[in-house]
């Protein structure tokens, strides 16, 4: 980054440092805030809070006060804790973001909500259904965000792909396919739908145009190298309109790949985000089908389907960093008192998509409803009673 007179702005995590020529709001009026975790995460956080002008950051919370002081440098104003009670007895935190191993954000997000903060929560929300919904009616009652940090959602790219989706430029929506495969790392805790595949189930909740949603999942995984988790993995989700969401995961690929095709009944989108130049593609070429109402004796005799080929167009897009967007969102939210983009709502939805992705592991493949009432007792969806439905 450059400051106005070309000379380059290094950034330490604990400053802040104003965007040259945008006047930022006055100290009085910025959203306090803390982060909690220092780990892995944590530090992105906390670089983006200290970047972002409408808040302003008080506390780094971690049990390892050590890794906190590393992670502030020396001259930060923002102080250390191990003291999660610290933070939510501060009244000048409205706002905490949370970014700690899954399995203590339920404790952690209720506790900073019935302390009436504001709170930005890591993905999955939690690891329960059950306690991510009863999290999103605490938020609600209580009048305050939760927003969960689905960052892809944030990046130019997706936001234009839902731009296009929403508005109807590519038509009804006929496919999702997506890959996200690399080498590694192998995650000693989850497998590997658990570890990807939130980031794609994220995109796909967040550019689902208004009355299309997931109803069933079935998920096919294998473990090739004796891992004690699947290690690689192809997940399918059936959308309410009759199309199919698909997700390719993998650990073991000696190539990355990160793609994702959506295709429309007028155009189809391709994202290849390991090609910066031409991250999106907007490509004017599918498949008609004559309706029979139009059909004449003259043409009856040939084929129902024709193929359009048109032109392909690469929107331009502003590189931005995506955290930085969460944030941002994340301060405009409490702000202006409403939802943001991915609210904890949207964690809610994803969280059960992976549920029935396990479940569905579990079951070999079977596919499972995404709003089962109990995962462990799930009226399944069989290749019969889909034939029989037709």
């Amino acid at each position: 980054m450059t400051n106005a007179a070309g000379q380059e702005a290094h950034e330490a995590p604990g400053e802040h440092v104003e965007t040259p020529g945008v006047p930022g709001p006055r100290a009085a009026e910025r959203i306090g805030m803390a982060v909690v975790g220092a780990g892995y995460w944590g530090p992105n956080l906390v670089r983006n809070a200290q970047q972002t002008a409408a808040l302003r950051l008080h506390w780094l919370c971690d049990l390892d006060e050590a890794r906190s002081r590393r992670v502030l440098g020396e001259y930060s104003t923002v102080r250390p804790t191990t003291s999660f009670d610290e933070v939510l007895a501060d009244e000048r935190v409205r706002a905490v973001a949370i970014a700690t191993p899954a399995a203590g954000h339920y404790k952690l997000v209720r506790a900073a909500l019935e302390a009436g903060k504001h709170v930005l929560v890591e993905k999955p929300i939690t690891t329960s259904v059950e306690e991510a919904a009863e999290l999103c009616e605490l938020a609600e009652q209580r009048g305050l965000v939760l927003m969960t940090d689905h960052t892809f959602c944030y990046t130019p790219v997706v936001r234009r792909i839902r731009e296009l989706v929403h508005g109807g430029e590519i038509g009804d929506v006929q496919f999702f396919d997506s890959v996200r495969i690399n080498l590694g790392l192998v995650q000693p805790d989850v497998d590997v739908l658990w570890d990807l595949a939130p980031h794609d189930l994220s995109i796909l909740d967040f550019v689902l145009p208004p009355g299309v949603e997931p109803v069933g999942v079935s998920a096919q995984g294998a473990d090739p190298i004796g891992a004690g988790r699947a290690c690689v993995a192809y997940l399918t989700v059936r959308l309410s309109n009759g199309a199919l969401a698909h997700c390719h995961v993998n650990w073991l690929s000696p190539t990355k790949v990160r793609t994702t095709m959506i295709g429309g009944s007028r155009r189809t989108l391709v994202w290849d985000d390991l090609n910066p130049q031409a991250r999106l593609a907007v490509h004017d070429r599918g498949v008609d089908l004559t309706p029979p109402d139009e059909l004449t004796d003259a043409i009856r005799h040939q084929a129902l389907i024709s193929y359009r080929v048109g032109e392909m167009v690469a929107p331009a897009l502003v590189e931005q960093e995506a955290l930085r967007n969460v944030m941002a969102e994340f301060a405009a939210a409490i702000t202006e008192g409403r939802a943001p983009l991915t609210d904890g709502r949207s964690g809610l939805r994803v969280l059960k998509l992976l549920h029935a992705a396990s479940r569905s592991l579990e079951l070999g493949g079977a596919t499972v409803p995404v709003n089962a009432d109990d995962s462990s007792d799930v009226e399944l969806i069989t290749a019969q009673e889909r034939a029989t439905a037709r």
